[in-house]
């Protein structure tokens, strides 16, 4: 990863980015490789992931070996994220450490981050190739071509076999659309993912089938925007879950972040199949209408309490969860008393509290009356600790009953506690007997109590499933 001449270009026409892949250095030689280790990296939502899957399975269908390890690696391929300011930080900050740890491997970045600044720091960060958000299903090829990384057939991974579980990674994650036909004022990913891409049910679902052949037993469905899933060739989301139940026998289906108003009509009683799971992510980013109009949000809070009531009347164990931004640009005291009203008003199982930052290209960047940071880290830890109360109390609901768990990894101490979720997504800690490996099994277990942590329920393991 060092240092070398920019070639290729970067457009955009109005909000509408023009893709293009940005070769920083070409490695060509007459004699193809063998194999090449690869470190993937992500960061981000869970977009970013079922995208960092999807190319781990193309490389190793080329003969390539993935690896954890970011210094045994020839090549390094890094999804970026750029929702926050702290998540720009953070890119930056992961491409650094992949030039200081390993300067000798090619690097690859794609995702928001590298997209809407594709020549920014390359040079002195080390990138090799950039491929922008539009290119990202033709990662592999790109980087294929344009770096010349080949490897014998024999190589290749065996159909069935999947490295994702072999370091930890019991869900799939399934990319069903990318792009946003939306314009809220805060955010950059309208302008950094494009517009609305939504893959075929046919695809989703021969996908789902080689997961769950692959051996994971539980898949998410991810996009940027994926209440508007099928809004470019006539379907929509009710349709693709219901082909999912259907064509598919993968025992637990969980759906990504929708927004609230974006349920289509008859969503409720999808989940009358017990293998879509009971939780939903909602982002509902404030609970003030006057701060949500100024977001250009489409849902207001009354709105949003019909939508909670319904679904708990519908599906009594259901978990909801939200997204709340702190500090949006003109926030007043009162408006702020009236999200924390709202959040304990519904009775949120958990929040994911992001500081506003300002986006350079978002209509919020130019509002007037910001707020100042010291207010907001106020306003923050305020709702950190409702948030970590009300999470108590969601789990505390629990305690006594049965629930499938579906165990995850080993934890890298050694220890012998085993964690997982319960279908309506609680965090669960069971200690198995020794002798006992439940890793990717789905167990059913009693919940005992509240873990010290209160993040978490203590439970026995009652039977496998």
């Amino acid at each position: 990863m060092s240092e070398s001449a920019f070639s290729g270009g970067f457009f955009t026409t109005g909000l509408h980015l023009l893709p293009t892949t940005v070769n920083l250095r070409r490695f060509c030689t007459d004699k193809p490789t063998t194999l090449m280790r690869i470190h993937l990296k992500t960061l981000g939502c869970r977009l970013n992931e079922a995208e960092l899957e999807t190319w781990s399975r193309d490389f190793e269908s080329r003969g390539h070996q993935i690896t954890p390890h970011l210094a045994d690696a020839d090549l390094v391929v890094v999804n970026t994220c750029a929702v926050t300011g702290e998540a720009v930080r953070k890119s930056r900050k992961l491409l650094s450490r992949a030039q200081r740890q390993n300067p000798h491997s090619k690097l690859v970045v794609s995702g928001c981050f590298a997209t809407l600044n594709p020549t920014e720091n390359t040079q002195s960060l080390g990138v090799d190739l950039v491929v922008d958000n539009r290119d990202k299903e033709r990662l592999v090829d790109i980087a294929t071509r344009e770096l010349n990384l080949h490897a014998m057939p024999e190589q290749a991974t065996a159909p069935g076999e999947s490295s994702l579980l072999s370091r930890g990674r019991q869900r799939a994650f399934i990319k069903i659309q990318d792009g946003c036909r939306y314009q809220c004022t805060f955010c950059i990913v309208t302008v950094a993912r494009g517009e609305e891409r939504s893959r075929s049910i046919d695809q989703v679902v021969a996908e789902v089938n080689d997961r769950h052949q692959q051996g994971f037993h539980e898949a998410v469905l991810s996009g940027v925007h994926i209440g508007g899933y099928g809004s470019d060739h006539g379907s929509d989301l009710y349709q693709l879950i219901k082909a999912i139940l259907e064509q598919t026998a993968i025992p637990r289906l969980r759906l990504g972040a929708v927004e609230p108003w974006d349920l289509p009509e008859n969503f409720w009683e999808l989940f009358d199949n017990p293998r879509l799971m009971p939780h939903l992510h909602l982002p509902m980013q404030s609970g003030s209408d006057s701060v949500l109009k100024r977001m250009a949000r489409r849902c207001k809070r009354e709105e949003f309490q019909r939508l909670a009531d319904q679904a708990r009347c519908r599906i009594p164990d259901i978990n909801l969860t939200t997204d709340i931004i702190v500090g949006f640009p003109g926030e007043t005291d009162d408006e702020w008393q009236q999200t924390l009203d709202f959040v304990e008003q519904i009775g949120f199982g958990h929040l994911h509290i992001f500081a506003y930052s300002p986006r350079p290209g978002t209509r919020a960047a130019e509002l007037p009356n910001p707020v100042p940071r010291d207010r907001i880290r106020q306003r923050s830890e305020t709702l950190h600790q409702l948030g970590e109360r009300m999470k108590r109390q969601t789990l505390s609901r629990f305690i006594g009953r049965r629930f499938p768990v579906l165990i995850e990894s080993a934890p890298e101490d050694g220890g012998s506690a085993r964690e997982g979720y319960t279908p309506n997504f609680l965090r669960v800690k069971i200690t198995p007997p020794t002798d006992c490996n439940l890793e990717n099994r789905v167990v059913e277990v009693q919940l005992q109590r509240l873990a010290d942590s209160g993040d978490a329920l203590i439970a026995t393991l009652e039977q496998e499933l």
